[in-house]
C-alpha cells in the first residue's frame, strides 16, 4: 500500500482533534452571530438544521467510498480504490451541483413549507441561500479527506479542518464587525473556509496518494453496487436518526411552556460533547483499521482490534462522563445560576453515564460492521430502537409517566444500550467475516 499503515491509537488522535475543531468552531460561529441578534443565532441554526437534511444524501456516497477503498487498499488493490475515490467524486459532483441550484432559488419556498418563523425568515433565507448554494462544497470534501484517512494519512485532513475553521473565525470577525454583513458575512465566512478545506485535502491528496498510477480497474457497475450497498443503509440509518431527534425535541417541548426540559437538555448535551467526540473518533479510526484487515483477510487480527477499542471507548467513556457528572454543579454555573437547571442537569448526567457506554459501543460495533459490509443490519436495528426506544421511551417515561426529561433521557440510553447489546452479539456471531467485498486474488 502506498501510504501508511497506523495503530488505532494514530488514526485516532488526528480524527480526535477534527472532530472536536468542527465542535468548537460551531460554537465559536454561535457565540459570534449572536452579535448580529438572537434572531440571527436562531435564523443560522434552523437553516443548518435543514440543510443538513438535504445533504445527508452525500453521506450516501462518501461512507460507502471509505469502505470500498479500505478494504481494497488492504488487498493490495490500490487501483481500484482509486477507481472508487474518482465515481464517488463524479456522482457527488453531480448530485452537489444540482442541490445548490435547487437549495439557492427554492430557499424561501423550502423554509416557509417547513413553517419558519416569520422573525426568523429574512436572516434564514439569506444564509440558506449562499450555504446551501454552495453544498456541492460538502459532497467532495468528504470524498478526498476519506481517500487520505484511507491510505493512512489522517493528519493532513486535521490540518486542512483546522487552517479552513482559523479562517472561517477570521472571516467572520472581518464581515461581521469590519464590514458589517451581518448573517450574509457568517454564511460568506463558512463558505470561503469550505473552499481552503476542499482545496487542501485535493492538493495533499494528489501530493501523498499515487494510487491512480496503478493500472488495475474492475467494472464500474460493480464497484458503485459495493459502494452504494454500504453507503446507502448507512445514510438511511442517519435521516431516520434525525428524524427520531426532531420527535424527541417534539415532545420535549411539549413538556412545559416555559422550555425548562429542552434547555437542560441542550445544557447537558454541550457539556457531554467532548466525550461523544472521543467516541465518535475512536470508531472512526477502527473502521479504517476494518477495512484494511477484511481486505487482507485477517479476520482473527479484526476482531482483536474491534474487541479492543470499544474496551477503550467504554473505559473512557465511563471515566470522561463520571468526572463530568461529579462535576456538573462547577460546570454549569458557567451557563446559569438557576438551582432548579442546575440540579436537573446533573441528574441527566447521572444518567448520561449510561448513554454514553451504549453509545460508545454501538458506535464502535457499529462502524466496524458497516466497514466489513454488513450495514444493513445496524440500519435496521437502528429503525426498530430508535423509535420503540429513544422517541417511544421519551413519550412514555416523560410525558405518560410525567418523568420530563429525566425520562426522556432513560429511553435514550435504553435505546443506544440495546443497540450496543445487538451490535456485539452480531460481531460475536462471526457473520461479517462472509460480508466482505473482494477477496484476495490468488
Amino acid at each position: 500500500m502506498k501510504g501508511e499503515r497506523k495503530t488505532l491509537r494514530q488514526l485516532f488522535i488526528p480524527i480526535f482533534l477534527e472532530t472536536l475543531c468542527y465542535m468548537l468552531t460551531g460554537m465559536a460561529d454561535t457565540m459570534m452571530t449572536a452579535s448580529v441578534s438572537d434572531q440571527a443565532v436562531g435564523a443560522v441554526g434552523t437553516a443548518n438544521s435543514y440543510i443538513g437534511i438535504f445533504i445527508i444524501m452525500f453521506s450516501i456516497i462518501s461512507s460507502g467510498v471509505l469502505a470500498v477503498m479500505t478494504q481494497y487498499i488492504g488487498a493490495g488493490r490500490n487501483g481500484v480504490a482509486y477507481q472508487a475515490r474518482q465515481l464517488g467524486m463524479l456522482f457527488n459532483l453531480t448530485v452537489g451541483v444540482l442541490l445548490s441550484f435547487f437549495l439557492y432559488f427554492f430557499a424561501g419556498n423550502i423554509l416557509r413549507a417547513v413553517g419558519v418563523a416569520d422573525q426568523l425568515m429574512e436572516y434564514a433565507v439569506i444564509y440558506f441561500k449562499i450555504v446551501g448554494g454552495f453544498c456541492v462544497l460538502n459532497a467532495v470534501i468528504p470524498i478526498f479527506s476519506g481517500y487520505l484517512r484511507a491510505f493512512g494519512h489522517t493528519r493532513q485532513s486535521l490540518a486542512a479542518t483546522v487552517a479552513g475553521n482559523v479562517a472561517n473565525l477570521i472571516l467572520n470577525a472581518v464581515f461581521l464587525f469590519v464590514f458589517h454583513m451581518g448573517v450574509a458575512g457568517v454564511a460568506l465566512a463558512t463558505v470561503i473556509s469550505k473552499f481552503l478545506n476542499l482545496l487542501f485535502v485535493m492538493l495533499a491528496s494528489r501530493r501523498l496518494v499515487d494510487a491512480g498510477k496503478d493500472p488495475e480497474r474492475i467494472s464500474t457497475r460493480t464497484v458503485l453496487t459495493q459502494i452504494i450497498s454500504i453507503g446507502l443503509p448507512s445514510a438511511m440509518e442517519t435521516a431516520l436518526y434525525n428524524f427520531a431527534m426532531t420527535l424527541i425535541i417534539r415532545f420535549l417541548n411539549q413538556m412545559d411552556p416555559e422550555g425548562l426540559n429542552v434547555t437542560a437538555r441542550s445544557y447537558a448535551s454541550q457539556l457531554t460533547n467532548f466525550s461523544y467526540c472521543a467516541g465518535a473518533a475512536l470508531a472512526q479510526a477502527n473502521a479504517i483499521l476494518t477495512g484494511w484487515h477484511i481486505g487482507a483477510e485477517q479476520y482473527a487480527e479484526c476482531d482483536r482490534g474491534t474487541k479492543k477499542a470499544a474496551v477503550i471507548g467504554i473505559v473512557t467513556a465511563a471515566v470522561l462522563e463520571t468526572v463530568i457528572a461529579l462535576s456538573s454543579g462547577v460546570l454549569m454555573r458557567f451557563f446559569t445560576d438557576d438551582p432548579v437547571m442546575i440540579s436537573l442537569v446533573g441528574k441527566l448526567l447521572v444518567i448520561d453515564i449510561f448513554l454514553e457506554i451504549g453509545r460508545t459501543t454501538n458506535l464502535v460495533f457499529g462502524n466496524a460492521l458497516k466497514a466489513s459490509g454488513d450495514a444493513l443490519f445496524t440500519t435496521l436495528i437502528g429503525a426498530i430502537f430508535m423509535y420503540l426506544c429513544a422517541a417511544g421511551g421519551t413519550w412514555f417515561f416523560g410525558i405518560h409517566l410525567q418523568m420530563m426529561v429525566v425520562g426522556a433521557y432513560i429511553g435514550l440510553a435504553m435505546d443506544e444500550c440495546v443497540r450496543a447489546v445487538c451490535m456485539i452479539l452480531r460481531w460475536q456471531s462471526g457473520k461479517w467475516r462472509q460480508k466482505g467485498l473482494i477477496r484476495r486474488r490468488a
